[in-house]
C-alpha cells in the first residue's frame, strides 16, 4: 500500500517521502500488536475501536506462549490470558457494542503455541458468556478441530450458525473451488475423494508433478503471463534441498520477494530465494513451485514426520509437531491462484540423508490422484 500510494503521488508531481506515506498507511490499518500494547497501558478504558478484524486468527497464541512473551518482551509477569482472551477483553470494555471478526483457515496452525480457532471458543466460554457468537456451520469440519468445543460452548453461550460465514470459493485460487478439498484429502489420505476433487478442477486449475527442479522452473516461466507472479516455496524443515541450491536457513526479505520485479535478484521471479510457510501464510502467488523434502514422507502407515538434526533425520514423535508439519504442507499447497508444480526430488542413493526411498513413495502417492507428470 505504501509503494502504491507513493507511486501515485509521484505521478501527480507531489513532493512526498516514503516515510510520510507509510505513516498515513499505518493510520488506516493498525497492527494487532500495537492494539494490544495500547490496551495494556490502560486496562480500564475502552479502546477507540469498536470493531477488530483478526486475520489468520488460528495463529493466536495459547496462554503459555502469551505469558512467556509478556514476561520476556513486556516485563509483565503472571499474565493470565491467552491471546484471544485478552484481545476479546479489550473490546469487552465497551458498554454499548463491539464486534470481533476472526478470519480462520482450517489446519493452518504451523508454529509452537498457536492455539487454533478452539482457543477463541474456549475464551468466550470461560470469560465472555454474555457475547453472541456467530460461526460458520462448516466450522465443525475436521480440519478446524473445533466440533467438541462448539458443542461445549452451546451449553452456555448463544451460538448462531450461519452458512454464509463460510467462504466456499477460495478467493486465493479463484479458478479452483475444489482445490482446498483436494489438498485436505491429500493431507488426510483420502485418495478416492481426492481423485474426484482433481477431476473437478483440472480443467480450470493447473497442477503438475515432476522430479526435476529445472523443468519445474521452465514450467513456471512458460505458464505465467505478463506480471503474473511465480516463485518457489518449501517447508521450513526442508533442510536437505541444498544440493538443488535451496537453503531454508538463508533469510529472504519478503517485501522484495513478493513485490519486486523480474529484474531484481531478490524477487520471487528469479527462482533463487525460496519462501517457507511462515513467509507465505495468508499471502499468495499466481503460480507456485512446491519442492517437497524428506521431512514429510508417505508410507504404508500414513505420513511420517522428520526433522533434520546434525547429520541425520530424526523422527518427530509429538502429535502437536506432527500436525504442524502437515499443516505447513497444507499452507504450501494452497498458495497459488492459478496453478502449481510439485517437485519431489529423486534423491541420491550415495547420500544417506537423501536416499531414494525417502522420496519415491511420496511421489507415487501424489501421482495416484491423477496429477499430470512432467517428464
Amino acid at each position: 500500500m505504501t509503494r502504491d500510494r507513493y507511486k501515485r503521488e509521484k505521478e501527480k508531481g507531489a513532493a512526498t517521502k516514503k516515510g510520510e506515506v507509510l505513516s498515513k498507511v499505518k493510520v488506516f490499518i493498525q497492527n494487532v500488536h500495537h492494539f494490544r500494547d495500547e490496551c495494556l497501558i490502560d486496562q480500564s478504558s475502552a479502546p477507540f475501536d469498536h470493531v477488530a478484524i483478526f486475520d489468520e486468527a488460528q495463529r493466536a497464541w495459547n496462554h503459555e506462549q502469551t505469558a512467556n512473551f509478556m514476561l520476556r518482551k513486556k516485563n509483565v509477569p503472571n499474565f493470565t490470558y491467552s491471546e484471544p482472551e485478552f484481545l476479546i477483553s479489550c473490546l469487552d470494555r465497551h458498554k454499548d457494542w463491539a464486534v470481533v471478526i476472526c478470519l480462520v483457515g482450517g489446519g493452518q496452525e504451523i508454529n509452537t503455541g498457536e492455539a487454533g480457532i478452539g482457543e477463541w471458543l474456549d475464551a468466550i466460554g470461560r470469560s465472555f458468556p454474555h457475547w453472541n457468537v456467530h460461526i460458520s456451520s462448516r466450522l465443525t469440519d475436521s480440519e478446524y478441530s473445533a466440533e467438541d468445543k462448539i458443542e461445549e460452548l452451546e451449553k452456555t453461550v448463544n451460538v448462531i450458525k450461519n452458512d454464509n460465514l463460510h467462504l466456499s470459493v477460495s478467493m486465493r485460487s479463484f479458478r479452483a473451488e475444489n482445490l482446498s478439498s483436494l489438498v485436505k484429502n491429500i493431507i488426510d489420505l483420502n485418495k478416492e475423494e481426492g481423485k474426484v476433487n482433481y477431476k473437478q478442477l483440472k480443467d480450470r486449475y493447473h497442477i503438475t508433478i515432476t522430479r526435476d527442479l529445472n523443468k519445474a522452473k521452465q514450467w513456471l516461466r512458460g505458464k505465467a503471463r505478463a506480471n503474473e507472479r511465480y516463485g518457489i516455496i518449501v517447508s521450513s524443515q526442508a533442510q536437505r534441498l541444498k544440493p538443488y541450491a535451496i537453503d531454508v536457513k538463508s533469510p529472504i526479505d519478503p517485501i522484495h520477494w513478493f513485490l519486486d520485479g523480474k529484474e531484481d535478484v531478490r524477487s520471487s521471479y528469479y527462482l533463487e530465494d525460496v519462501a517457507t510457510e511462515f513467509h507465505v501464510q495468508g499471502l499468495e502467488l499466481d503460480w507456485a513451485c512446491i519442492t517437497w523434502d524428506a521431512d514429510l514422507r508417505y508410507s504404508d502407515v500414513g505420513w511420517e514426520s522428520y526433522q533434520f538434526v546434525g547429520q541425520k533425520w530424526n523422527n518427530i514423535n509429538k502429535p502437536e509437531r506432527k500436525q504442524y508439519l502437515k499443516n505447513a504442507y497444507r499452507v504450501l499447497l494452497t498458495r497459488a491462484r492459478q496453478g502449481m508444480v510439485i517437485v519431489v526430488p529423486k534423491g541420491e542413493e550415495s547420500d544417506p540423508t537423501r536416499r531414494n526411498e525417502y522420496y519415491d513413495a511420496t511421489f507415487k502417492y501424489l501421482t495416484n490422484f491423477g496429477l499430470e507428470i512432467l517428464l
